[in-house]
């Protein structure tokens, strides 16, 4: 099926409420455009799609996903750009780890070509959103929930797809300080680490409130066996620089989620000459380097943050300070540059921004 023949049914807002957004004032993830999409899964194949004004769902009481969890996620981002152009960072791979999450949670694929049109569409549509303020994008939210009106646990035989957009600014205004966890545990191998399932952030949340008691605001993530080598932090991968080369944990393991943010910034670094190692990597080890002092900077890196500096890292009941930020040049160079490329200040090198 090629773009050209994706055909959505449109129903505009009769009025648009951007223009009572308080753009100085704004809570990340609160806010949202004048439309969304929809598109529904039944017997067997995907309806027609639909954009609308941004509305309530109705849902049954017995709808699946609320008792059995097939429900799924992605996001990514739209950028004014300096000649008033709007782009969608890396769209195609949020596409494809859309559908490797569909597949981990028995629920149907979305098809590529319809899952980047409907954001394409969406955001055009809604494009006096996306505004030119430096720090801000808009926030564009896909997902996938089982529909069925029973109680029985089975894959469903009926899905919404979905795409809501939201006005953000900064996710983290101040560098971040994370714990290393010991005894909760992300994923384990043979769950669903791997598909960005909605369950996974819910079983998070607890653990994540306990060290933000302590004063963190994230955790870093071990592996569920021997809580020996980390994974993630928080809602974003996780980034080290020792002796120049940058260092992040291997996503060959089914427990991590493969970061686009993350992915990204590695294959910058790499062109620029940088020795990036993906591997396991040992807490001991992070915890040597921040004591000694080889541990040159650490950073979270996904969706919402891009890349998040990390401060502080707390460890049993150790707090382990890192290296002043103004200091620490390629972590704050890649960021620029990604910030620069996004927004159209210079050339899109690797052909990541799809224009709207």
């Amino acid at each position: 099926m090629s773009v050209s023949t994706i055909n959505f049914s449109i129903q505009k807002a009769e009025n648009s409420k951007v223009n009572a957004v308080e753009w100085d004032n704004l809570p990340f993830g609160k806010v949202f455009s004048d439309h969304m999409f929809l598109m529904e899964y039944a017997d067997g194949e995907w309806k027609q799609g639909a954009i609308m004004p941004f509305q309530n769902i109705s849902m049954h009481p017995a709808m699946s996903a609320i008792h059995y969890g097939q429900s799924i996620f992605e996001g990514l981002k739209a950028y004014r750009t300096d000649n008033n152009e709007v782009n969608i960072f890396r769209p195609d791979m949020n596409a494809k780890r859309f559908a490797e999450s569909a597949k981990r949670m028995c629920m149907p694929e979305v098809p590529e070509e319809i899952f980047m049109e409907a954001i394409r569409k969406l955001v055009e549509i809604d494009s006096n959103w996306v505004t030119n303020r430096p720090g801000y994008s808009l926030y564009i939210r896909p997902y996938l929930f089982a529909t069925d009106e029973l109680v029985g646990i089975k894959p469903s035989d009926k899905y919404k797809f979905m795409i809501i957009t939201s006005p953000v600014g900064m996710y983290y205004s101040e560098p971040v300080r994370v714990k290393i966890e010991e005894h909760y545990t992300r994923a384990a191998i043979g769950g669903v680490g791997r598909a960005k399932a909605a369950g996974n952030y819910g079983a998070s949340l607890y653990p994540a409130k306990q060290c933000q008691i302590e004063g963190f605001h994230q955790l870093v993530w071990t592996d569920a066996k021997e809580h020996k080598y980390i994974e993630e932090s928080g809602t974003m991968n996780i980034v080290f620089q020792i002796g120049g080369r940058l260092i992040s944990p291997t996503e060959d393991a089914d427990t991590i989620l493969r970061g686009i943010t993350k992915r990204s910034v590695l294959e910058v670094a790499k062109k620029w000459g940088v020795e990036v190692e993906e591997r396991k990597v040992l807490v001991e080890e992070i915890v040597t380097a921040a004591k000694n002092g080889t541990l040159e900077d650490a950073f979270g890196a996904g969706t919402a943050a891009t890349i998040a500096q990390i401060a502080i890292i707390g460890y049993r009941d150790e707090r382990l300070e890192l290296p002043p930020l103004e200091g620490r040049t390629l972590s704050n160079k890649i960021k620029a540059y990604m910030d620069d490329m996004k927004t159209g200040r210079i050339d899109d090198e690797f052909g990541w921004n799809y224009k709207v």
